[in-house]
């Protein structure tokens, strides 16, 4: 009933929505030249260029143009121009009060009070010839030198005579990259660049003019204003993946575009088409997944949504389950140490989901997706402004299994069947003068039924009859931002993070019982601000963290309160646009284990244009929750065994302490006259204290301390090119040695491919979408099960295999156009034959459904349909 009611709700909000927004005028997108210096100005731009009617700003440091998409209905451009001047920044149009200008910090001050004072009126925009001529003549050139060419000015002609200066005009060599722009009065200078002898000057909405240099070093360049283009509409749009080029952390963004490259149900399906993230089946039968980084199982990546904590803890195995794919915006994905701002457990990185916000989400959005299996998914999301300053958006999904699947002819079921619902709604407050705040809660209820396809819950359960698992989550959220940011000192701002969970899991496997709940608390006071100017900015606070467990396995009971508060300190160095440096170090006292300090170092440097270089160190700490992070203790009659290092603590065991150092080089370049990407990446970790999960002996599962040698290297070579329009490829090959002490043995870690290579082929043309994803992985060790009957060993190596998906995707229609999509995953129909080890006695003592090193079932196929109402 509650299905039905979901797709009745689906299509009877897509129907009452498109018809509410039939007459709505549609968005357009402009340019205005506005000027300012840095990434300060940049924040403050777009921020108050963001009102009633505009969608999206983004205003470039170097161009001085900033992008606007705007609803012509709800505003003007004038009104924009207004709000921006008085924000301090001068536009095309409107100059901004110089009492208002003068408050802005020292590095945000753009106009050129030394060069230009005395050669234009400041209470106008305009001059005659006589003062066009005194403009010129009056050019002080105090670094002249013999390769100083020209200098000279940009001006348009008004209807009355009079001349305006064009300020941020381009001014190139021809056939170069060599060039300048005009200052705040139209001004330039030029140096000759190689036996160049011809500068091509051009200004947006305007008609480029070239000039030929030869004995002339003055210029009056007047554009003609009946050129002018009422608007430019942008077509060269941001790619589906990208990162960030002035970002001291190396920060790959993949955005909705590259998400909707897969079907992407939930967050485990998110990372397809992603060269550094590996997701596995944890085991044959709970149908839970976990992430790969850096060789490193998902455990070791911290995983936050909005910056706040995501699934952990008890969560961990499912919880990448519980996030839904069309619930997310973006993922922002770090590799090695993050910032302490954000905590101490990020080890080998940290991947950040960025959910739907109520203020620029789409106001309606449906996705139904179906495959060949029966697995059904439905998403309904929602946004509503109210008024001005409010907006509040609902997030539904709904997915269900019913299918008894079993692809391998094993008997057991390939997937649990069963169904999982969440519901998402968030708020956010913006009175338009600094302070701002959003809260919201999410909900979660999924149930799970497994094991063998006759299984029977209501006769079989705890029952030798048939071998079957049974899943029940709740899961409870709220979660609030509350921040203020200092309208005179838009460089100073202080926020509040707040989340708070209850996660609730009963489950049984077999004849054993798993029950465990976690209660958590969350707080991060945050404020930031400059030291003088914007080259020393700093950001500082206090955090607070505490959890509850309550485990149940089997007749023991674990208990423990984990309470940890913090301080940190971060400081970032920006001597020029080409270097900085971020380093922050945090103090953290836990209540089992004591006082820590957590530093860390971030570098970027761009030796020349288009090469960044990146290094980061840093220490991480975490506290092992060894049931939750593995189920293979649930899904085995494997005898578990923990040998303790503390008693009384967390399980006896000491937590985990890693040092993480790494380096990475991104360089673009030109082929094809499109722009492309080469990435090197190498990262170490080194742990000092590590938890093991010893499973090197068919019999028992063993958890202790390390004692020995235990690290991982990871190196990654990326290549992103587009050789014709609209078709990218993304080549990777990565290669992993990751290495831990077990008993005295010096070993490889178990179920991790050594060598691995990827491709990602995406191409667009008339409203087509294809999408196709190639995966080799290569050989990975088993652990040593020879101690089994010879029916039940598995060999010490897994054979190299390939994975192909492949999507294809079609707009339809004009008026209310949707997305129509096809797939198929693993296309070569491969998958691990003998995936559970003595499934035919699975209350024996050699039965094993966590010996998972390649895909539990074969070939896929599915199809949807997405809808967006903006």
């Amino acid at each position: 009933m509650k299905k039905l009611l979901l797709i009745v709700v689906i299509f009877y909000s897509i129907n009452a929505w498109s018809q509410a927004n039939t007459t709505s005028k549609a968005d357009t997108t402009i340019t205005l030249h506005v000027y300012g210096n840095c990434s300060m100005c940049k924040e403050r731009i777009e921020k108050a260029a963001k009102g009633k009617g505009v969608r999206q700003a983004v205003w470039g440091i170097d161009t001085k143009i900033l992008a606007l998409t705007y609803n012509p209905s709800a505003t003007s451009v004038e009104k924009i121009h207004k709000r921006i001047a008085a924000a301090g920044h001068d536009t095309e149009l409107e100059k901004a009060n110089d009492a208002v200008y003068s408050e802005l910090p020292t590095c945000c001050l753009y106009r050129d009070k030394n060069k230009m004072a005395g050669l234009m009126p400041a209470d106008t925009a305009t001059v005659n010839l006589d003062s066009l001529n005194r403009l010129i003549n009056n050019l002080a050139d105090n670094n002249s030198s013999n390769s100083l060419r020209v200098k000279g000015v940009v001006l348009e002609e008004d209807k009355k005579g009079s001349f305006r200066p064009l300020v941020g005009a381009s001014i190139l060599w021809l056939g170069t990259t060599s060039g300048t722009m005009s200052d705040t009065s139209g001004v330039f200078k030029l140096r000759q660049a190689g036996n160049a002898s011809r500068v091509v000057i051009s200004y947006a909405g305007y008609v480029s003019d070239t000039i030929a240099i030869k004995d002339l070093t003055e210029l009056k360049i007047i554009l003609a204003t009946n050129k002018q283009l009422s608007e430019v509409k942008i077509i060269s749009l941001q790619r589906s993946t990208y990162v960030s080029a002035v970002n001291p952390l190396r920060t790959q963004v993949m955005t909705e575009k590259e998400l909707f490259k897969a079907a992407c149900c939930n967050l485990s399906e998110s990372f397809e088409t992603n060269p550094s993230v590996d997701v596995s089946y944890n085991d044959a039968v709970t149908g839970s997944k976990q992430i790969q980084l850096l060789g490193l199982s998902g455990n070791y990546t911290q995983l936050t949504v909005e910056n706040m904590p995501g699934p952990r803890g008890i969560a961990t195995a499912l919880g990448l389950n519980s996030i839904a794919g069309p619930w997310v915006e973006s993922i922002q994905l770090s590799k090695g140490v993050g910032s302490v701002a954000n905590g101490y457990e990020s080890i080998a990185g940290q991947i950040n989901i960025e959910l739907k916000k109520p203020e620029k989400a789409e106001k309606l959005f449906a996705n139904v997706y179906i495959n060949d299996r029966g697995k059904t998914d439905l998403n309904l999301n929602l946004t509503q402004k109210i008024g001005k300053k409010w907006s509040t958006a609902l997030l539904l999904h709904d997915d269900f299994l019913n299918n008894k699947v079993d692809n391998n002819n094993d008997l057991f079921r390939d997937l649990p069947t069963g169904n999982q619902f969440s519901i998402l709604n968030r708020w956010k407050f913006d009175d338009g003068k600094g302070f701002l705040t959003q809260f919201g809660i999410k909900i979660l209820n999924d149930n799970r039924t497994g094991g063998d396809i006759n299984f029977n819950p209501g006769k079989d359960k705890f029952t030798m009859n048939h071998y079957g698992l049974g899943i029940h989550t709740e899961r409870f959220e709220g979660f609030a931002k509350i921040g203020y940011v200092f309208p005179e000192k838009k460089y100073k701002s202080i926020g509040l993070q707040l989340s708070t969970f209850n996660h609730r899991q009963d489950s049984y496997f077999g004849l054993d019982g798993y029950n465990a709940k976690q209660q958590n608390i969350y707080a991060n006071l945050i404020y930031q601000s400059i030291i003088g100017t914007t080259i020393h900015k700093f950001r500082t606070g206090l955090s607070f963290v505490s959890d509850k467990y309550n485990e149940y396995f089997e007749t023991d009971n674990y208990k423990r309160t984990e309470t940890v508060p913090g301080a940190f300190f971060e400081y970032t160095f920006t001597p020029v646009e080409k270097f900085n440096i971020v380093a922050g170090i945090r103090a953290d006292q836990n209540s089992l284990y004591g006082w820590f300090a957590t530093p860390r170092l971030h570098v970027r440097y761009e030796p020349v244009k288009g090469t960044t270089i990146r290094l980061s160190a840093g220490r991480g700490q975490r506290t092992a929750n060894i049931f939750a992070e593995n189920t293979s203790v649930f899904v085995s009659s494997r005898y578990t065994i923990i040998i303790p290092s503390l008693p009384g603590k967390g399980y006896g065991l000491k937590p985990e302490v890693a040092w993480n150092k790494g380096i990475s080089i991104d360089q673009k370049f030109r082929l094809f006259n499109r722009d492309g990407t080469l990435s090197l990446d190498y990262f170490r970790n080194d742990f000092i204290d590590q938890v093991l999960v010893d499973m090197e002996g068919a019999m028992t599962i063993k958890f202790y301390n390390l004692q020995g040698k235990s690290f991982s290297n990871s190196f990654q070579v990326g290549l992103d090119i587009e050789p014709i329009r609209k078709f990218e490829m993304r080549f990777a090959y990565r290669l992993f040695d990751v290495r831990t002490t077990y008993a005295s043995k010096f070993l490889q870690k178990p179920f991790s491919s050594k060598h691995r290579a990827f491709v990602n082929l995406a191409y667009e043309i008339k409203g087509w979408k294809l999408d196709y994803t190639f995966n080799y992985i290569g050989t990975q060790r088993i652990p040593d099960m020879k101690s089994n009957p010879v029916q039940y060993q598995l060999n010490s190596t897994s054979p190299a295999y390939v994975l192909m998906n492949a999507q294809v995707s079609k707009t339809v229609g004009k008026k209310h156009p949707f997305d129509m999509y096809f797939g198929g995953e693993n296309l070569t129909n491969y998958f691990q034959k003998k995936v559970i080890v003595a499934a035919d006695q699975p209350f024996g003592p050699y039965f094993d459904a966590s010996m998972v090193w390649g895909p539990v079932s074969g070939r896929l196929f599915y199809f949807g349909w997405r809808y967006k109402l903006k």
